[in-house]
């Protein structure tokens, strides 16, 4: 049975809920199972990814949470700080499903909550590779 990880950065609770709560739902249709690690904010996910990475408990990763554009340009730094700790990761070998919304307004976001279903569906999708490619090496 596959198990997953998701990792949820609850610095917009309201909007982690939403994304955990689809991506949930995806992970049941496909019969997986799942834990819950939550962290402060999207900068915190590829850490705490990288911590469970190399227990061998988990076969995915799934990366979710928010970050809006403020009047700083620390958007930009969370943003592909997160995005290149991620890639990182996934180059040596997690199978993560990026769910982390870069928005500029809240309404934006409200607009793309369906986006935890599709990133566990990019999971589930990056395991099977994994698992096809450790097959035949």
């Amino acid at each position: 049975m596959t198990h997953v990880l998701i990792v949820s950065a609850n610095f917009y609770p309201d909007i982690a809920e939403a994304l955990v709560r689809g991506a949930e739902a995806a992970l049941n249709k496909a019969g997986a199972t799942w834990d819950i690690a939550e962290v402060p904010g999207a900068f915190e996910i590829p850490a705490a990814i990288g911590f469970a990475a190399g227990n061998k408990i988990y076969d995915g990763f799934l990366a979710l949470g928010c970050v809006i554009r403020g009047e700083t340009t620390h958007y930009d730094y969370v943003c592909s700080e997160s995005a290149r700790g991620l890639m990182k990761l996934s180059l040596r070998g997690a199978a993560i499903g990026y769910g982390i919304l870069t928005v500029e307004t809240e309404e934006q976001a409200r607009a793309r909550l369906d986006k935890g279903a599709f990133a566990a569906g990019a999971c589930l999708r990056m395991i099977e590779l994994k698992r096809r490619f450790d097959a035949t090496s």
